[in-house]
């Protein structure tokens, strides 16, 4: 895989593969031409395509030819495409519709080159959902990769593959609710406040692969997008788990944190918008809604600086709000409508699947199930057409 955001990668880069004949390997395919029309030409570009997805992803580059005897890039040909993004969208809804189950992350890149053609480049990242089978015209077959390029999948893999699967995604889940023990138990990175909080986690889902580790120093790096929330002033330090960021009241309780694990998770905890106001447990709904939307993407733009792979599961945890009902703020005034009757509010997660995200229709079935809890049927802060804005 060539080491840029596939939005960056230019001629050069393509150029500097020739140059320094870099061969073919378990993360990249060069082919000369772009997948036949016929049967068989579709069914071999989607086993290219599902075997990146179920082992460790990959670029499968389109316009490069190679030495027929040694397999070394000989030349940058590029390819005569009439229309570009027709043909993207043709590759495009092959993968859709040919692959099972769809594969979570797959981009299409055109390079435009000097000799006026164009190189193709499809970016496939490792799926959480591997193994994907091809479906076409009923072929039904499991590819992966190695380094000599794709091969079918023996029943022994394709079992591991189930397996493994399974586990990441209960793994995932298993932390979050171990963290969520600890934090009720006030076993933070500091000593915290003592009152309902909100809690944020954004699990990768390479996190628990032995070899995923972040530099914590470039994780430091990146402390300017890591604020906690609701916040003006905060501190930092290094600590055992990774990096830390908090802010702290003046007999130096921490009511707001963001910790940084070394395997790239971010556990951001926020204690002061859910104290008691004039001895009423409120939501403040709105102050809660739109820091999140501020915060999430600082996050996820360090876990992107950091080459953390996709996807990434969002979770929104809010413990200690038993009897919380939701505080509709209009002109300065509250009005309560239904209590919360859990101690602990374990929301749905949702899977971000690119960087590239709005945040705010990313979270969106999050802030639902939050005013779901309060007795209400959404979020009331998004407008008919999805968009949104406070209005309480």
């Amino acid at each position: 895989m060539i080491a840029k955001d596939i939005e960056q990668i230019e001629e050069e880069d393509l150029q500097a593969l020739i140059d320094n004949s870099v061969l073919e390997r378990r993360t990249m395919d060069y082919k000369r031409s772009l997948p036949r029309m016929t049967d068989s030409g579709k069914k071999e570009f989607l086993a290219d395509v599902s075997s990146f997805a179920n082992a460790s992803g990959g670029d499968l580059i389109f316009g490069i030819i190679q030495d027929s005897e040694t397999g070394v890039p000989k030349e940058l040909a590029g390819l005569d495409i009439g229309n570009v993004d027709q043909e993207i969208l043709r590759l495009d809804n092959l993968i859709r519709g040919g692959i099972n189950p769809r594969i979570p992350s797959v981009k299409i890149q055109p390079i435009a080159l000097s000799n006026s053609k164009t190189v193709l480049i499809v970016r496939i990242s490792k799926s959480w959902l591997s193994p994907h089978c091809v479906t076409f015209r009923g072929h039904d077959k499991f590819y992966s990769r190695s380094s000599n390029g794709k091969y079918p999948m023996d029943v022994t893999e394709l079992r591991v593959a189930f397996d493994t699967a399974g586990k990441n995604v209960e793994r995932i889940r298993k932390f979050r609710e171990n963290r969520i023990s600890n934090l009720f138990a006030n076993e933070t990175p500091m000593s915290f406040y003592e009152s309902a909080k909100i809690v944020l986690h954004l699990i990768p889902i390479i996190a628990f692969d032995p070899a995923q580790r972040c530099d914590v120093q470039k994780i430091a790096s990146h402390r300017d997008k890591l604020k906690p929330m609701v916040c003006h002033g905060w501190n930092y330090r290094y600590n055992l788990d990774g990096f830390l960021t908090y802010a702290q009241d003046r007999e130096g309780k921490a009511y707001s944190y963001v910790q940084v694990f070394r395997n790239g998770i971010v556990e951001a905890v926020e204690g002061a918008l859910l104290k008691p106001s004039n001895a009423k447990l409120l939501i403040p709904i709105t102050d809660y809604e739109e820091e999140l939307i501020k915060s999430l993407p600082d996050y996820l733009s360090v876990l992107k600086a950091l080459n953390v792979g996709l996807p990434v599961f969002a979770f929104l945890t809010l413990f200690g709000v038993k009897g919380y009902s939701m505080g509709l703020y209009k002109r300065h005034w509250f009005r309560e409508i239904h209590k919360i009757e859990k101690e602990v509010l374990f929301l749905p997660e949702v899977v971000i699947e690119t960087y590239e995200v709005k945040v705010e229709d990313v979270l969106r079935p999050i802030f639902d199930a939050v005013w779901n809890a309060c007795g209400f049927p959404k979020s009331l802060n998004y407008d008919d057409d999805g968009k949104w804005h406070l209005r309480c």
